[in-house]
């Protein structure tokens, strides 16, 4: 319509067709055809400065020029109209239903190119639906932020002397679209956290709700349907409570509800990262920040048409929420499987749980100074932070009668026996000397933890019978306790064998006195 208000104007100015068909591009039978249909409509005289109006214009070539039915093409799929139409429903694409049509019926006759135009006109005959339909959301001061990382490609890593992947976090308020930057190594929910403790400080507030991506960090199963709910990682809740902001995860697929963050992603990585050369990240962590300020925060942001840095000083940081008295302390929530050694491992380290819940998984509250482990919600131990390789042990943990089978050293046994008397400590120590070459280890742990279960005036009565009688194995002590004989008064002066003696009896027969004197009269 404004080209054929050019033609009125340029004819009313007594131009020729020829003139006015090499200003307006347009062939010279078209001007004519129009100029006859304009005549007709009594649109074509006046002055050239008084042109008739648009609406005006369709109106009167509507009613002049019909619009003539273009001849319809019948397309060679028709016959699979409906069953492509099915496909394409399904929201498949023309290649994956090209495909499938090729494989499972022979006798396709359609091509790639005839199945892609078929489904433009599925497309457009069926219309925008409303999902389709982006809507603007309009944010409130200190009201929302997205989060999200985004791959940067690889950066030099000066501690370890290589070449790593690298990730950008952003932090992007919805108002002013101020964002916080950093440059890490890893998407570890310990540095998720940490950057989200570093964006509060860096503006000085938290707003009331974040939007995050469905990183494992943040969100440990994603909501699929609208009646579902996502389950957000116990350490991200911790932090959520202890600055008292909200969790609204982003619906999986749909990173255009997130689109502040992405938008900044792309101009950080195409105005800040594509212009320079990958080097050293701590110097481009402080380029990157000087950058933030100087550069983003000062540019005249496309939607809003303001400055965010002038936008977030002046309206939203006296909307966020005030940070908390106390800096969060970091916490971190780990799952992991009780072993068949009664402990569990995190971080390289060993914790020890109840040895009725081997095999089930626990939950472990870690903190730089402890350990907490949970199973069910309930609190089973609070453990101190132990290196790399080592344990922390609680003896209650483990079950009982072999809970003493982990001490391997000969030095706990020998404190455990001084610890009941001096003559557990000597039978001890006699069972040791026994063998140079055997050990005797096992004979010692039944020893001791047998004469433990009794009071230490009986232990150390059993433990002198058996040496007086020079028995050293764990079944005569056993004994001496079961028929009570450490309570019987023992024999002073002992017939024993003597080799040198001319009238020595046989030494099978002081052995059954021995063991009639040791163990009592059985008959």
């Amino acid at each position: 319509m404004h080209r054929l208000q050019d033609l009125i104007r340029l004819h009313r100015q007594g131009e020729g067709s020829r003139v006015i068909a090499r200003q307006l591009r347009m062939g010279r039978d078209t001007i004519r055809h129009y100029l006859r249909a304009l005549r007709e409509a009594e649109l074509l005289d006046g002055k050239a400065d008084e042109l008739p109006e648009l609406e005006l214009l369709q109106r009167a070539l509507a009613e002049q020029l019909p619009s003539r039915p273009m001849p319809q093409q019948v397309s060679t799929l028709e016959d699979w109209r409906e069953v492509i139409a099915v496909m394409h429903g399904r929201n498949a694409g023309p290649r994956a239903i090209f495909d499938r049509l090729r494989l499972e019926h022979p006798d396709f006759p359609g091509s790639l190119s005839a199945v892609k135009r078929l489904c433009a006109r599925l497309s457009r005959e069926r219309g925008v639906s409303p999902d389709e339909v982006a809507i603007p959301v309009e944010t409130e001061a200190g009201h929302i932020a997205q989060v999200d990382f985004s791959y940067v490609g690889k950066l030099y890593d000066p501690d370890q002397g290589v070449l790593r992947k690298c990730w950008l976090f952003l932090m992007t308020l919805g108002h002013s679209r101020h964002m916080y930057c950093q440059l890490v190594f890893d998407q570890k929910v310990e540095t998720w956290i940490r950057l989200h403790v570093e964006a509060f400080e860096y503006f000085g507030g938290v707003p009331r709700v974040i939007v995050p991506d469905n990183l494992k960090a943040a969100v440990v199963r994603a909501a699929f349907a609208v009646d579902d709910e996502p389950v957000i990682h116990r350490t991200y809740r911790e932090l959520a409570r202890h600055y008292g902001f909200q969790i609204d995860p982003t619906p999986p697929r749909s990173p255009e509800k997130k689109g502040k963050v992405e938008s900044n992603a792309k101009y950080v990585k195409g105005n800040f990262l594509a212009p320079r050369e990958p080097s050293d990240v701590v110097r481009t962590r402080v380029e990157l920040q000087l950058w933030v300020r100087e550069i983003a925060g000062r540019r005249i942001h496309g939607t809003t048409g303001r400055r965010p840095l002038e936008v977030f000083e002046a309206e939203e940081r006296a909307a966020l929420v005030p940070l908390p008295a106390s800096r969060y302390d970091l916490v971190v929530w780990k799952r992991a499987q009780l072993h068949r050694d009664c402990h569990v491992q995190i971080d390289g380290g060993f914790y020890s749980a109840p040895w009725k819940l081997v095999g089930n998984h626990l939950w472990a509250r870690c903190t730089k100074q402890s350990v907490t482990l949970y199973h069910s919600d309930e609190r089973l131990w609070v453990h101190p932070r132990v290196p790399r390789g080592k344990r922390s042990t609680i003896e209650a943990h483990l079950p009982e009668g072999r809970r003493d089978l982990r001490h391997r050293g000969a030095t706990h046994w020998l404190e455990r026996a001084k610890a009941i008397g001096p003559e557990t400590l000597l039978l001890v120590e006699e069972v040791f000397a026994s063998d140079d070459v055997l050990s005797r280890l096992r004979p010692v742990q039944a020893i001791v933890s047998h004469l433990a279960n009794f009071p230490p005036e009986r232990a150390e009565a059993a433990a002198k019978r058996a040496r007086h009688f020079g028995s050293r194995s764990y079944v005569a002590l056993r004994n001496i306790l079961r028929q009570g004989l450490d309570r019987e008064p023992l024999v002073q002066e002992s017939r024993r064998w003597s080799q040198g003696s001319r009238f020595a009896r046989h030494p099978h027969d002081f052995k059954k006195e021995n063991q009639e004197t040791l163990y009592g009269n059985t008959r």
